[in-house]
């Protein structure tokens, strides 16, 4: 199946599904870029690193339990993601 017949077979709500999710995941992918470049992630609290990775977490868990696939695949890259920023903000504060 190509790309074409896969977006014709999806209804309206997988479509909404899969654009959000593509949307909220590179949402953050500027932040990561930003971190990296600026060696710092002070702008970027733990709480909000934290809490948002656990919400990624439960979200796959619920993606999985209920078979959304645009919900599993989102969160994970996302969860990812924000992991990736919290790995770096501890990394560049032991820097300095």
């Amino acid at each position: 199946m190509d790309m074409d017949e896969l977006i014709l077979t999806m209804n309206s709500s997988e479509i909404f599904g899969f654009a959000a999710a593509t949307l909220s995941t590179i949402a953050f992918v500027p932040q990561v870029i930003k971190t990296w470049r600026s060696q710092s992630a002070d702008d970027v609290s733990y709480a909000l690193l934290l809490t948002f990775s656990t919400g990624c977490l439960c979200w796959v868990v619920y993606g999985y339990q209920v078979d959304a696939r645009p919900v599993m695949i989102a969160n994970t890259f996302t969860l990812a993601l924000n992991l990736a920023i919290l790995a770096m903000k501890k990394v560049f504060e032991k820097e300095v």
